[in-house]
């Protein structure tokens, strides 16, 4: 099942751990230095599970589709 998944850029702190976790998923704007959802709709779940629980603000929001 695909899950949707969204990124709070304002709380975004910019460690890049989902970035790092989850490439296909997540991306980093080098100019404002915060991280970005570009695929949305992923089926990895394992991968975003990982990312949404190694980000330190909890910026990441998971949603079942």
């Amino acid at each position: 099942m695909a899950q949707k998944v969204a990124l709070d850029e304002e709380e975004c702190i910019g460690c890049q751990s989902c970035t790092d976790l989850c490439p296909d998923v997540f991306g980093f704007d080098d100019e404002t230095e915060k991280a970005f959802v570009y695929g949305q709709y992923s089926a990895d779940e394992e991968c975003i599970e990982d990312a949404a629980a190694a980000c330190p603000v909890d910026c990441i929001d998971v949603d079942e589709e």
